[in-house]
């Protein structure tokens, strides 16, 4: 029985859960009263809000089973944008007249069980107000489980299909039945949004777990009542929140706020009828799309007559934009997209029709038609383009621009194929190039917004490719790959793989390596959604040894691109272990060590792997050369913010050469939970060795070229390196995509040498002359859409919400340019007379920009706007008016800057955030109002702190706490508008300017980010007269030669004591002050004078007392004038001694007189600084007399000190004596003609190699000036005095700079001293010298506390080899120092001076032969150990009597050729070095190195021996003789009785074979014999390289050959018995010779059946068997002969 009653208890409740669902009986008609609120803002109130309101009566009846109609009455439509919530919603009845019709209008609907399924409408009701129409039926969806009260599903609605939590529970008293639905907006399976704009981010869903730019979430309360005719919806309350911030929303946000009251009011009887109309199927619940992504939500426009909006508009840009930009063009731009987006294309037509021929509107067209973003925009430009109506440069740039602002679509793909097999198209580079990367970039753009695009958009590409493999079309096929790259479809993955090596067929193994990186390369944006399939090829790319090392570092890139997870990260450090290769080593272990320091959200999972392998590999990899390829990883991500950039740069090498492959840089930015790859750039340089590596071609030498030949035949196994047809290669990307490439080859140097040689750049130069001779006016102007990025999706009300960026800016420069020549030009003249003219040339340029960026937030729709913006406006200009004169016989010249009248602000930046109400029916009624109003900001403030203190009063009533729990905020700190003026002054020029900083922001309601930058920001740069009389101009004058002095403005006269002028200002004063009213007369004058020569002594020796001994002993040494000066006179007489004396005083002298003062601790430490003084100490020695000296004998350094000095005290100003060779003046002229500026005179005393500059001050009572005097004492010896202040007697500085010796090497001394210096100078000096001691460790210099001289500094350079110098650095209280710092180049000293001797009359020759010079690799042989070019010592058994290839040109130029024989009675070297025609042998001959060239000996005696092209030179160096050849890579060759050595300059690295080995750095790979085998030892290795002999009979006696040779022991392998055979060839005497010398081998071995036979096919392939078993053979080292043999 029980069982039964709980079993019809739940039947009961099942059926009262099935009718929750609200139901609408027939026949009567449901009234309601309807408001929908979207109101956006910040959360805080006080500050200003913008929204719409709808209130309206809602009819809802039923018009067939499961059918109902929904009708508005009295709908009405408000506004609002003001202080929330002070101000009230105002109605927009304008607007709600215009959309009566459509609102009163009926519309059906499905419903049933709570859910709404299709909507029905006529065709006049506009998607906008349907929308409004589904925010009502958004309230009726009800999805109720019979079973469940509390669940979640994915449930439709308006926004999409997102999750939606229910809960469901009763009012048994009220009788009512309660819901709350609830749904999570960022978690939808179908989320209804529209983002235009962001095709080239990429979601970082890494970045989205730290934080959110973007939440929202909606809930709806519903109140249901059970009725007799099933449940009746009494009431629903809902709210949605958005948030949104750009810097995450945790740290503040903006919000829009929907909320929906829907309230029952009545039932009434009567039904109502649709109107007579067709009602078509609209649709479902969810949100359609309309008009508002035509319009922009920066303004709202009345479009009445489109055509004649868009000539207004288009007049407006065209007229108010010359000569400078308007402030509000880069708006009226923005107008005029619009406009031309909501026109037809034959509006479009019709505008280019009227206006073509006229240039300027021409050119606002076809910059304004791309930003229309349309498949519109990509036919004009094709049809007019393809109508020879437009130029190369108009469609190349309307092409790029379209392909990147058009919205990509089916029809924009389709015109973008078409334009590929255009023939028109086909037959320009630049086009081509454009068109088929465009095409990629269309495909791309299409995908991302469909990513189930299909496989047929790329599949011409894929033809493409097919068919240019087919025909060897190197270019095409790269072009085709560059075009996949671009796309990044999935489909084209396997036609890609049919390209790499290991992938495809042979063919695709014997394509050139530049097509194997593209087609790698290809694959990144494929990566990007397929990286699991990308990890597995890049994967086998890499770890196949036997590809290229570039291609694998290439894969590398690719592989780490695509997050590689920890396992395969352990693959990759696994396989460095065992790797060979040195480039890819340090490639991906520099690669994983940047990577361990990232930050970035989404490689934190590849970071954390590769720091794990850092651990195993950093033992064996951190210290490698930096000459080996290269990656670097810099990453900041700032988590609060979600902000955060990345830059990434890969230094690509194939061989350890200064000159990389490949380098690539790339740079990320991250934002608000996305990323883009903003920029990329690549430069491949794979043809530039190769250029360095071509020589010139001249008459080819049949000789030479049959025996270099024959070298080549005798190692014909081994393979030449294939040419590459680029010189270099660059390419550009920007957010992903390639948009330009470029090669440099043959073709474009041969055109630009010929453009350069021939008769077009003169004519061209001669045309462009004519031209500025005759003046010309010309204005440019040039309007662009940076950004416009947009997202838009709805609220629960029906109207949409969007966030938009925008950035436009217009830039403009005009020139107006004129010329005048005197005399005039006849119409045939020559450049040369130009030189015999009086030229003058006036220009006024007028630079501007205007920009104007614009952040908003809020509704948009083509009748009513209600947003946040956020405008940011830029404005500068520069205007500027030249005039230039030059009078080339006159020497002068003459520049003059005029006054630009009516403009003062030159840079002005504002920002400021407002609410914006305002709907098209009333645009004049608009509404904006500041975020935070300046009335309303303090008085906010106010009432924030009133409502904490009453939080605070509250909490402290209610806890019994003390204020401390809350305090009351202080009224003093009430925030207040910050502004800043700072402004700067030049009387001189009668200028002044002044930067203005304003700022009004929201931070005091929030410390963060997001609130400062809301508010009004403003930044002014402005320019105004200075105050007094007006200046006309400023001029800048120079006069060069014997009419210099006439341009003298101010004589400088000054007085020739060193009286210094400030004691005698003092003294001035003084008298002033003592003796009022007394005149200044000159008698006054030199009593004053005669007084301060009387006060000086005491001064002097008070000043005495307190400096150091040492100071004191100096200064007694000076001269009596010099004496009597002040206490700063005699610093600076104390620094002349010091600076003239380094005999007299020491700096262990210094020391020494130092520690006597001192206590006996200091004494033990000054004993301690003179033993670690040891270490640094130079001794400089003087190798010059001086050509001033003034003794017979020669001159210390007190006498250079003297010889300075009496010159300079002989005529201390040369003003008197000579003319100035130069005068410069820089002066203002002025309304009232006094004369304003600046004079420098350089005058040149030509006997005493003297140069004296001035500069003064034009002002007559201003005396402040700089002097420079310099004197050149020897050829070896510089002096100079700097001096400044009054009449240049305040400060001083003596620079001295000298050459000498330390020991025997070579030295620069630099030494600087000084009296009084300002104290500014010194506070600059101190923070230097404390930086400098600060950074000294990081670089490995020395430090050591020493008193050295003071008010000295003093630098000493010494050179410790040709490419090392000791420096050492002394400054008063510290020495730093450091040794053996390494050059880039050869000093030309020692030997390389004596190399430079061929090259003393160019320049150039010199500098690429030290240069190239320090970067050669060298090869030596001692004896029997030979060091390879990679510095790899082997210990070698060298064979007698044959020749043996030490180093070649493996290149097929074959420029040089290094053998070496070794003798067999006397065991001595001897090499033979072929270049081109010329034959030289170095050779031993009675215990002297000789030379032979061409067969002919050459005397010692008769070196150095220079070829006649002047680029061989053959020398004696000690005790042997050296070959240098650097033009043809050979850097030098050397041979004498003990060493010989090879050097190979840098452009040659991995391009050499032989003995010395590839010069690539690859000591892993070092024994490579000329078959390309790895041999197992030194021995093997070096025999593989003997040029043998052909018969015993041979004239070169090598009587030994390279053979397989048969294990004289048969070996059990796998348990059968086989015979072996050497895969290594191994050295061995020719049939019928025997063995003088042998040594042991240990060659791999490959094994067969005893019974197997090994064939004359077998024999000849057996060097490419594999190795079954190492052991020993026996190698011949030397044979003999008898007369009988074969």
């Amino acid at each position: 029985m029980w069982v039964l009653l709980v079993a019809l208890a739940v039947g009961f409740a099942a059926c009262h859960q099935a009718n929750l669902a609200p139901e609408f009986a027939s026949g009567k008609t449901y009234a309601y009263k309807y408001e929908a609120v979207v109101m956006g803002g910040l959360p805080e109130e006080g500050l200003a809000r913008a929204g719409v309101k709808v209130r309206s009566k809602v009819m809802i009846c039923a018009e067939a089973a499961d059918t109902f109609m929904l009708k508005l009455v009295n709908p009405e439509i408000f506004e609002y944008s003001g202080i929330w919530p002070k101000d009230d919603f105002l109605p927009a009845t304008k607007l709600t007249s215009a959309l009566e019709a459509q609102l009163l209008t009926p519309i059906k609907f499905e419903y049933t069980n709570g859910v709404v399924g299709k909507v029905f409408a006529p065709a006049g009701i506009s998607t906008t107000v349907l929308n409004v129409f589904r925010g009502v039926l958004n309230i009726l969806q009800l999805n109720i489980k019979k079973t469940q009260n509390v669940y979640e599903l994915q449930e439709p609605g308006t926004q999409g299909v997102c999750k939606t939590h229910y809960v469901i529970s009763e009012d048994t008293k009220a009788e009512r039945i309660m819901f709350t639905k609830s749904k999570d907006l960022n978690e939808c399976q179908e989320r209804i949004v529209k983002d235009i704009g962001l095709t080239y981010t990429e979601r970082c869903t890494e970045c989205e777990a730290r934080g959110k730019a973007l939440k929202g979430a909606s809930a709806i309360h519903y109140t249901i009542k059970q009725t007799d005719t099933g449940a009746m919806l009494l009431e629903a309350n809902g709210t949605e929140i958005i948030q949104f911030s750009p810097i995450n929303i945790m740290n503040g946000a903006a919000q829009m706020e929907s909320k929906q009251v829907l309230t029952f009011l009545e039932i009434e009887k009567t039904t109502f009828k649709p109107i007579q109309a067709e009602y078509l199927h609209r649709g479902y619940l969810q949100y359609q799309f309309g008009a508002e992504l035509l319009q922009t939500p920066i303004q709202l426009l009345r479009i009445t007559n489109v055509e004649a909006q868009i000539v207004e508009i288009l007049n407006h840009l065209v007229t108010f934009n010359v000569p400078k930009v308007h402030e509000e063009a880069p708006l009226k731009f923005i107008e005029l997209i619009q406009l031309l987006r909501v026109a037809s294309s034959q509006n479009i037509e019709d505008l280019w029709t009227q206006f073509k021929n006229r240039a300027d509107h021409r050119h606002w067209i076809l910059n304004v038609v791309p930003a229309i973003a349309t498949p519109d925009a990509l036919r004009f430009v094709k049809e007019k383009f393809l109508a020879n109506e437009l130029t190369i440069v108009e469609a190349a740039q309307a092409l790029l621009s379209s392909i990147h602002m058009v919205t990509a679509d089916l029809e924009a793909i389709k015109l973008l194929k078409d334009l590929t097999v255009n023939q028109k198209i086909k037959d320009n580079p630049v086009l081509c190039e454009i068109v088929m990367l465009g095409y990629g970039t269309m495909v791309a753009k299409y995908c991302a917004e469909n990513p189930t695009c299909a496989a047929e958009l790329v599949t011409p590409m894929h033809e493409h490719v097919v068919q240019a493999a087919s025909k060897q079309d190197i270019e095409g096929l790269i072009l085709a790959l560059k075009v996949l790259g671009n796309a990044g479809h999935s489909a084209s993955l396997k036609p890609i793989m049919k390209l790499l090596p290991g992938f495809g067929s042979a063919t695709a193994a014997g394509l050139p390596l530049r097509v194997h990186i593209e087609a790698v390369l290809a694959l990144r944006n494929i990566a990007k959604r397929e990286p699991k399939m990308i990890q597995d090829m890049a994967v086998q790319l890499f770890m196949d040894k036997d590809l290229h090392s570039e291609l694998r570092m290439v894969a590398a890139i690719v592989l780490f691109e695509t997050k590689l997870p920890m396992g395969l990260v352990m693959t990759l450090a696994d396989a460095l272990l065992t790797e060979k290769n040195l480039q890819v080593s340090s490639f991906v272990y520099s690669y994983m060590k940047a990577m361990t320091k990232s930050t970035s959200p989404d490689f934190a999972s590849v970071a954390a792997a590769c720091n794990v392998a850092i651990k195993i590999l950093s033992p064996k990899f951190d210290r490698l050369s930096h000459r080996f390829s290269r990656a670097f990883y810099l990453d900041s991500y700032y988590d609060p913010w979600m902000v955060g950039a990345a830059a990434s740069a890969f230094y690509v090498n194939d061989a350890a050469t200064v000159m990389p492959r490949a380098i690539v840089a790339k740079a990320r930015t991250y934002m608000a939970g996305a990323y883009a790859d903003v920029f990329e750039v690549g430069v491949r340089t794979e043809g530039m060795q190769e250029a360095f590596l071509k020589i010139q071609e001249g008459p080819e030498n049949a000789d030479r070229m049959t025996k270099m030949k024959q070298v080549m035949k005798a190692l014909s196994e081994w393979m030449a390196h294939p040419s590459s047809q680029p010189l270099a290669s660059v390419y550009v990307k920007l957010f992903g995509q390639e948009i330009a490439f470029a090669n440099i080859d043959k073709a474009i140097i041969n055109q630009i040498i010929q453009l350069a040689s021939g008769q077009a750049i003169r004519t061209y130069g001669k045309e462009a002359l004519d031209a500025l001779l005759a003046g010309f006016v010309s204005h440019y102007v040039k309007p662009l859409l940076f950004t416009e990025v947009r997202r838009i999706f709805p609220t629960a009300t029906g109207l949409p919400m969007e966030l938009s960026f925008y950035t436009a800016a217009v830039a403009a420069a005009s020139v107006q340019f004129q010329t005048t020549v005197t005399p005039s030009l006849p119409a045939n003249y020559q450049v040369s007379q130009l030189l015999k003219s009086d030229i003058n040339m006036r220009a006024d340029i007028s630079p501007s920009v205007s920009m104007h960026t614009y952040a908003v937030m809020g509704v948009n729709t083509a009748f009513i706007q209600a947003v946040l913006m956020s405008r940011a406006r830029v404005h500068t200009i520069v205007p500027a008016k030249i005039e230039a004169r030059i009078d080339m016989i006159k020497g002068n010249f003459k520049f003059q800057v005029l006054p630009v009248r009516g403009v003062n602000e030159i840079v002005s930046a504002r920002t400021d955030t407002v609410a914006i109400a305002r709907n098209v029916e009333d645009l004049a009624a608009a509404k904006i109002t500041p975020m935070i109003p300046a009335a309303a900001e303090a008085q906010m403030s106010r009432e924030t702190s009133t409502k904490i203190s009453r939080m605070a009063s509250s909490l402290a009533s209610d806890m019994s706490a003390s204020s401390e729990i809350l305090p009351a905020p202080r009224e003093g700190r009430l925030p207040k508008a910050f502004k800043k003026k700072m402004c700067a002054e030049s009387k001189t020029f009668g200028f002044k300017a002044c930067t203005e900083f304003k700022s009004r922001n929201a931070s005091f309601i929030k410390k963060c980010p997001f609130y400062t930058m809301i508010g009004e920001h403003a930044f002014l740069v402005e320019v105004y007269p200075a105050a007094g009389p007006e200046v006309e101009r400023i001029e800048i004058e120079i006069q060069v030669g014997a009419k210099a002095a006439e341009k003298i403005i101010k004589v400088i006269t000054m007085s020739e004591d060193d009286e210094p002028l400030e004691d005698k200002n003092v003294l001035m004063k003084l008298k002033k002050i003592l003796e009022p009213g007394m005149n200044k007369t000159a008698s006054s004058s030199s009593s004053s004078s005669s007084r301060s020569h009387s006060s000086r002594p005491s001064v002097s020796s008070s000043a005495s007392s307190k400096s150091s001994s040492s100071s004191s002993s100096s200064s007694r040494h000076n001269s009596k004038k010099v004496a009597s000066t002040s206490s700063s006179s005699s610093s600076r007489s104390s620094r002349l001694s010091s600076s003239s004396s380094s005999g007299r005083r020491s700096s262990s002298s210094s020391s020494s007189s130092s520690s006597k003062t001192s206590s006996s601790s200091s004494s033990s430490s000054s004993s301690s600084s003179r033993s670690k003084q040891q270490l640094y100490a130079m001794n400089f020695t003087k190798n010059h007399i001086h050509q001033h000296a003034l003794f017979t004998e020669r001159p210390s350094s007190r006498s250079s000190a003297r010889s300075f000095e009496t010159i300079y005290t002989k005529a201390k100003y040369l003003a008197n004596d000579v003319t100035p060779a130069v005068t410069i003046l820089i002066r203002a002229v002025r309304v009232d003609h006094k004369v304003q500026g600046y004079q420098i005179a350089a005058y040149i005393d030509k006997t005493n190699a003297r140069l004296q500059i001035i500069f003064a001050n034009l002002e007559e009572n201003d005396h402040w000036r700089i002097c420079a005097d310099g004197v050149v004492l020897s050829n070896h010896k510089l002096m100079a005095k700097f001096a400044w202040g009054l009449e240049c007697k305040q400060y001083e500085t003596n620079i001295t700079a000298e050459t000498g010796v330390v020991g025997k090497e070579p030295a620069l001394r630099l030494k600087i001293t000084w009296g009084k210096l300002p104290k500014s100078m010194k506070c600059y000096a101190k923070v230097i010298s404390d930086y400098i001691s600060r950074i000294t460790k990081e670089f490995g210099i020395t430090q050591a506390k020493v008193n050295n001289v003071p008010n000295q500094i003093k630098l000493s350079v010494a050179a410790a080899s040709e490419t090392t110098l000791n420096v050492v650095l002394k400054i008063p209280k510290k020495t730093m120092y450091k040794l053996g710092v390494g050059l880039p180049f050869f000093l030309p000293i020692g030997d390389t001076a004596t190399e430079l001797e061929p090259y003393q009359n160019n320049l150039a020759d010199q500098i690429s032969y030290v240069l190239t010079k320090a970067n050669a690799a060298e090869c030596a042989l001692v004896k029997n150990t030979l060091i390879t070019f990679n510095n790899r010592k082997n210990r070698i058994a060298m064979p007698h009597s044959c020749f043996q290839i030490l180093a070649q040109d493996c290149t097929p130029e074959l420029k040089f050729l290094v053998l070496l024989k070794r003798d067999q009675t006397q065991e001595l070297n001897q090499i033979y070095v072929k270049i081109e025609n010329l034959e030289v042998e170095l050779y031993p001959k009675d215990s002297v190195s000789k030379v032979k060239v061409n067969g002919r000996e050459i005397p010692n005696s008769n070196l150095p021996y220079q070829h006649p092209t002047g680029q061989i030179q053959i020398r004696q160096s000690g005790e042997g003789i050296a070959l240098h050849a650097p033009r043809y890579g050979l850097q030098e060759v050397f041979l004498d009785l003990n060493k010989l050595k090879v050097k190979v300059v840098d452009w040659m690295r991995g391009q050499t074979c032989g003995l010395c080995g590839k010069a690539d750095g690859e000591i892993r790979q070092e024994f490579q014999t000329p078959n390309k085998r790895l041999t197992m030892n030194a021995v093997s290795f070096t025999h593989s390289w003997v040029l043998a002999g052909k018969s015993c009979h041979d004239a070169s006696e090598c009587f030994m050959k390279l053979e397989s040779v048969k294990l004289e022991k048969q070996v059990n392998l796998h348990g059968q018995e086989c015979k072996c055979y050497s895969v290594e060839p191994v050295l061995r005497c020719l049939p019928g010779c025997v063995p003088v010398r042998t040594t042991p081998v240990t060659v791999g071995f490959h094994c067969l059946p005893v019974g197997a036979n090994l064939n004359r096919s077998d024999q000849i392939s057996i060097f490419q068997k594999s190795i079954d078993l190492t052991d020993e053979a026996e190698a011949h080292l030397a044979c003999r002969c008898p007369a009988q043999c074969a």
